[in-house]
């Protein structure tokens, strides 16, 4: 089956072999990933790319974990959330309240010189939360250039009792002029060529006056573009939402393996992309499953718990799966 790529996918693959450095390549190769169109004539390009993706993301934490000035946070977890925001939303207070670290956190400005980092546990899993300083602050600009790029999803917060609108303008604002703006659904936008992250929105301090009424209008401006969570992180309301928000955003899901004849084990999961296949499973398990499997057993996406199923299969979260080799 032909490809049928658009000529948007060959301006960002001419992008591509010019850039000079493995951040610009991986911002193209996102880019010609976002514009392909999804059939199984792409599935080999598709896994081309992702392998190409992987590699240069590999070769730039290696070399960020080797530079004295480095500003870069190694991922842990099933995923990477930065929490941006200007002063005194309560960023360090939100980091507290749904994990175990312990921020500075005080009622004055830019409380937060260096991120701090936590995980969340949601369910079976734990999701990195990276606080970092106020966009606004002295140095924030370096730490936001490294962090913000390189994390899976960028969580603008906000203090719903004050002008909410108006901060996550801010922010974006802020974001934009370190080239980093929101994923666009069209991929011809001035977007291209900037560095495009998942968002969502944190309204926190939804306990404080006028909190309903800002929550309302925010919402109204920002739902139709980013998920929009209104919690209180000093009240501990509506944490669990904020969780499970976060996680859907993520797009990643959990399947769990078991051997034949043996029980699962439900505590430690695969992650991956939501609308994997088995045989991308399969290659994540390990790398040799992928050409050595016969079938493989579900339960769960399946017709029946236990159905035989192809390697084209699409898993569904907390699928179980059994691998024949």
């Amino acid at each position: 089956m032909p490809a049928n790529l658009p000529p948007q996918y060959f301006d960002a693959e001419k992008r591509y072999r010019q850039a000079k450095t493995p951040e610009d390549k991986i911002e193209a190769l996102e880019v010609m990933l976002a514009i392909m169109p999804k059939h199984k004539g792409t599935d080999h390009l598709r896994g081309d790319l992702r392998r190409k993706i992987a590699k240069l993301t590999e070769e730039t934490e290696r070399r960020a974990a080797t530079s004295r000035a480095s500003f870069y946070i190694r991922k842990e977890g099933a995923g990477q959330v930065a929490l941006v925001g200007l002063p005194n939303v309560g960023k360090s207070q939100l980091l507290a309240a749904v994990t175990d670290a312990l921020p500075d956190i005080a009622e004055y400005h830019f409380t937060t010189k260096s991120p701090n980092i936590g995980m969340m546990k949601f369910e079976n899993i734990q999701i990195q939360l990276v606080d970092t300083p106020a966009v606004t602050g002295k140095d924030s600009r370096t730490w936001l250039n490294n962090i913000a790029r390189n994390a899976d999803i960028i969580a603008i917060t906000v203090d719903l009792s004050n002008n909410p609108v108006e901060q996550v303008e801010a922010t974006l604002q802020e974001l934009e002029n370190i080239g980093i703006v929101p994923i666009s659904n069209n991929p011809t936008e001035a977007t291209i060529g900037r560095r495009q992250r998942k968002m969502l929105i944190i309204a926190n301090k939804g306990d404080l006056v006028n909190s309903d009424d800002n929550f309302k209008q925010l919402n109204s401006h920002y739902s139709s573009l980013f998920p929009v969570i209104s919690i209180s992180a000093s009240k501990g309301n509506n944490i669990e939402v904020l969780k499970s928000g976060i996680f859907k955003a993520l797009e990643i899901m959990r399947v769990h393996t078991k051997s034949p004849g043996q029980k699962v084990d439900l505590s430690d999961p695969v992650i991956l992309k939501a609308g994997s296949t088995v045989k991308e499973a399969a290659e994540e398990i390990h790398k040799d499953f992928k050409s050595k499997m016969k079938y493989a057993v579900v339960w769960g996406s399946g017709k029946f718990d236990g159905q035989r199923v192809s390697q084209s299969h699409v898993l569904q979260d907390n699928d179980i799966i059994e691998l024949h080799i």
